[in-house]
């Protein structure tokens, strides 16, 4: 029973890790913004700050397929135009991270402790079927 729970565990915590990538990006997209507008700190020194950002950055995946092009795509545009560009760019990809985010959200929330409970009520079962 305590296996199929951590089984159930392990299945919700890509949909967790998903949903902090996607609030760590968004984040990142609005410091970004801030520092464009404000400050003058490297895209590495905010980077920093952000564990999947950071790794994103290095070349490592944090997602997986069509998830994942989507944040290479907009890291590889960072810093290719002037600022005005850039905040306009920013603004447009903020709006998208924004929806990711929102959408990982509720998708943690509705599967997250679903899969948990699945999984719990499957090692129940046998349990009660083994005595």
């Amino acid at each position: 029973m305590i296996l199929s729970a951590l089984f159930g565990i392990i299945l919700s915590a890509d949909r967790k890790k998903t949903m902090k990538v996607y609030a760590q990006f968004c984040e990142f997209n609005e410091k970004l913004l801030l520092n464009l507008k404000y400050g003058k700190l490297k895209v590495g020194e905010i980077a920093s700050q952000y564990e999947y950002v950071a790794q994103a950055l290095e070349g490592k995946s944090v997602l997986r397929g069509e998830k994942d092009e989507f944040l290479r795509s907009y890291l590889n545009n960072i810093g290719n135009t002037d600022a005005p560009s850039q905040v306009d760019y920013l603004n447009e990809r903020g709006e998208s991270l924004k929806k990711y985010k929102a959408e990982s959200e509720e998708d943690y929330k509705k599967y997250g402790s679903l899969y948990f409970k699945l999984a719990l009520m499957a090692g129940i079962l046998v349990a009660v079927l083994l005595i």
